[in-house]
């Protein structure tokens, strides 16, 4: 396995959650959950939630990066595997449990195209270092 490519794949996922939850649709989000920003700044599991987060990515990525080793892809291919695990399985999957829990629609568009936009970013990270 490209054990740089998983490394820095997660560190691509995590970024593109940054951005995600912060500038691009922070204000959205918060809304949605009912969390303000001072409950997700004074949070005393704040690093620990980041911590999880980074190694729960690590997982999903090297899963993935054990796939790309085992099949051997070509770049195209990369790129259509590493979305089609946020679109089709991240996705749903989280798509199911917010369908019990009934949260909106809104919120699953915001979660849901993180997890299909941060794998599109870890597919770019696998193409790039072969």
């Amino acid at each position: 396995m490209n054990w740089l490519a998983i490394v820095l794949g997660t560190a691509a996922f995590f970024a593109v959650g940054a951005v995600w939850y912060t500038v691009l649709f922070g204000k959205a989000w918060r809304r949605l959950t009912g969390l303000s920003e001072e409950q997700l700044r004074s949070g005393a599991n704040g690093p620990l939630i980041f911590v999880l987060c980074f190694l729960l990515e690590l997982l999903v990525v090297t899963m993935l990066g054990h796939l790309f080793a085992f099949l051997q892809p070509s770049d195209r291919a990369k790129m259509m595997i590493s979305t089609g695990f946020g679109l089709t399985i991240m996705s749903p999957a989280i798509g199911i449990t917010y369908l019990f829990m009934r949260k909106p629609l809104k919120l699953f568009l915001i979660d849901a195209g993180h997890f299909v936009v941060g794998m599109a970013a870890v597919g770019v990270v696998f193409v790039l270092l072969g």
